[in-house]
């Protein structure tokens, strides 16, 4: 049996353009989403100046004070990051997530062989 083969999904970006302290929860940060979708339940890339700084998932997703499951592109929203509290204004924060699809000895590997070549020749090569 072929192991499936991760794939990574973006499915959106969100500019930071305000921070809210809150004493119980840290900082939330007010966005603006400028491409794709965010969800509630995607993880999260946060990028400072082209960089990847650090990489988490959504712990909150508000809109005008209610939770939403999503929040689509031209709209702003709140959203609180899981154990990460040093967001500053200009970052971006790309939702993405990833799903594993099945193989199948029809498909092709990295390399242009069919997939069931490239295992038995790196089978072969260890």
């Amino acid at each position: 049996m072929l192991t499936p083969e991760q794939v990574e999904e973006t499915l959106g970006e969100a500019e930071v353009r305000a921070l809210f302290r809150a004493s119980r929860v840290g900082v939330i940060a007010g966005c603006y989403v400028t491409s794709g979708v965010i969800r509630r339940n995607a993880k999260i890339r946060v990028i400072r100046d082209g960089t990847v700084v650090y990489e988490t998932t959504i712990a909150s997703l508000k809109r005008f004070k209610e939770d939403a499951r999503e929040v689509q592109a031209g709209f702003e929203c709140g959203i609180l990051l899981d154990g990460f509290n040093d967001v500053k204004e200009g970052d971006v924060l790309e939702a993405y997530e990833t799903r594993e699809i099945e193989r199948t000895d029809l498909e092709v590997a990295g390399n242009g062989q069919p997939a069931a070549a490239a295992e038995a020749e790196a089978e072969a090569s260890a």
